[in-house]
């Protein structure tokens, strides 16, 4: 894996003489805005109305959407939480990044950031923003993990989960505050294979706290340039509640969707996009009532595809919307996901764009709004160009590059944003190959057809990622008999 061993010191030049790589008068004529990344959990391409859902209510995203630009083809990191946030620090693809799938509590060093690890934050941070994290981490914990703590990776404040499976409990007994344990009365119930601690009923609602520590923050800040990282939870299952209890959709109620003649999981899996829709609301008018809006970019996105397993029907809310897989896929289900840029005054409204980028490109992007220089060697193309509206000056990947551990070792590679190949489970396993301009939908495979185009991408996956001792190249686990799945662990 390639490592870059950066000082403070270092840090510092980067924003010294990347300002300085500017063109005269620029920084004056495009003051450094505020940057806000939030960051749904499992939260499908189709799950909200400006990307296709016509069940599950979500107003303020949509009106978002309309006030700004609403992306077609954007990638997340990976198709599990870990990795697509450790490739959105790190501006570094899924082969080369630090954390590179869901380890757990098995090896928890190999999900964990380490001090030389450069995130955008650090170098956010070093450029005079005010940097927080306030939600879920997933990228260090306490103990042996705690090189891979917030406030060691670019981070002033941080309110939330450090562990994941932690952060599957939507109504915790504790969480985080910097490097200190906040006590929450809620309820303690031993369940699942967690060994108790893991509470399935309380009156303190995890992300109605970090939605209103996203507003007190920017309350606090609106004088100096802020970059907060908002990453909630919902509307991802508590996987330990549902094996016990076959409802995993944990929520305060179900709001408009009480009186449906639906599953509860399903009445569940709805409001919580609906209560976080309301979270998206509170953070724009927050924006607009302190004459933020427009020296503020948003960009409202997921971690990865839509999930099942708080028992929720995919296929009844058309989850994935035209896409095929979902959380866990390397099919388009499982990596692409909504991505809205909000801007006011600079991202002109009611915009679709079918620049094709992925999480590794926030970095760039939020280096260069911030006048700066990004570290070399990243995998990252800045979308600034996009956001202005200036197309015709924005670079494009040749390739994107996606992996998964979980059940074997898969590789998937987009090339050109129109060709989709992909090796299931084995790093021989022959190429299955899409055109994702005609069929969205990865339904035939042209690999035959297109034995060019298959050379190409076999180049590229040969040669695209680096080594790691935490994350080898794995054959399948074996099966047990009669059993079609894996002994992985749900994250």
């Amino acid at each position: 894996m390639r490592n870059y061993s950066f000082s403070n010191l270092l840090l510092g030049a980067w924003c010294f003489f990347g300002a300085l790589s500017f063109e005269p008068g620029a920084l004056a004529a495009a003051p450094r805005p505020n940057i806000i990344f939030i960051l749904a959990d499992d939260l499908g391409y189709g799950e909200i109305g400006s990307y296709g859902q016509k069940i599950i209510q979500t107003p303020r995203i949509d009106q978002m959407a309309r006030e700004g630009m609403r992306f077609t083809q954007f990638y997340a990191g990976a198709t599990v939480c870990a990795p697509s946030r450790s490739v959105l620090m790190t501006g570094q693809h899924h082969g080369h990044t630090r954390v590179r799938g869901n380890a757990g509590k098995a090896n928890p060093l190999a999900q964990s950031l380490r001090s030389n690890d450069v995130t955008v934050a650090k170098v956010l941070q070093a450029a005079g923003y005010k940097t927080a994290l306030i939600g879920k981490w997933g990228l260090g914990d306490v103990g042996a993990a705690e090189r891979g703590l917030p406030r060691r990776h670019g981070f002033d404040y941080f309110f939330g989960f450090l562990n994941q499976h932690h952060a599957h409990n939507h109504y915790p007994d504790y969480l985080w505050r910097n490097e200190e344990k906040v006590p929450l009365p809620n309820d303690r119930i031993a369940v699942g294979d967690q060994g108790g601690g893991y509470a399935t009923s309380g009156t303190v609602y995890a992300d109605d706290l970090f939605a209103d520590e996203a507003v007190k923050f920017i309350g606090q800040n609106q004088t100096q340039p802020f970059f907060l990282f908002l990453s909630f939870v919902v509307p991802h299952s508590n996987n330990e509640r549902n094996r016990e209890l076959k409802n995993g959709a944990e929520v305060p109620d179900y709001g408009p969707y009480a009186d449906k003649p639906w599953s509860m999981p399903d009445k569940g899996h709805a409001a919580m996009i609906t209560r976080m829709d309301d979270y998206m609301g509170r953070i724009l008018d927050e924006l607009k009532r302190l004459k933020l809006d427009e020296h503020t970019l948003v960009i409202f996105t997921s971690d990865n595809g839509p999930h099942r397993e708080s028992g929720n029907s995919a296929e009844f809310f058309n989850s994935s919307g035209p896409l095929r897989g979902i959380k866990r896929d390397l099919t388009d289900g499982g990596i692409r996901v909504p991505f809205i840029a909000w801007w006011p005054g600079t991202v002109k409204p009611k915009k679709v764009s079918e620049h094709v980028g992925y999480f590794g490109d926030f970095f760039t992007t939020a280096a260069e709004l911030a006048g700066v220089a990004a570290p070399a060697n990243l995998d990252s193309i800045s979308f600034v160009p996009t956001l202005r509206g200036r197309t015709l000056g924005q670079k494009r990947h040749e390739f994107l590059y996606f992996e998964f551990h979980e059940k074997g070792f898969s590789s998937a590679a987009v090339l050109d944003g129109r060709w989709k190949g992909i090796r299931m489970e084995r790093i021989n396993a022959p190429i299955e190959l899409y055109d994702l301009k005609r069929d969205v939908a990865e339904k035939t495979n042209v690999a035959a057809e297109n034995p060019k185009v298959i050379a190409r991408i076999a180049r590229y996956l040969a040669t695209a990622r680096t080594d790691s001792a935490d994350w080898p190249i794995k054959p399948p686990p074996k099966k047990a008999d009669g059993d079609g799945s894996s002994n992985s662990p749900v994250q």
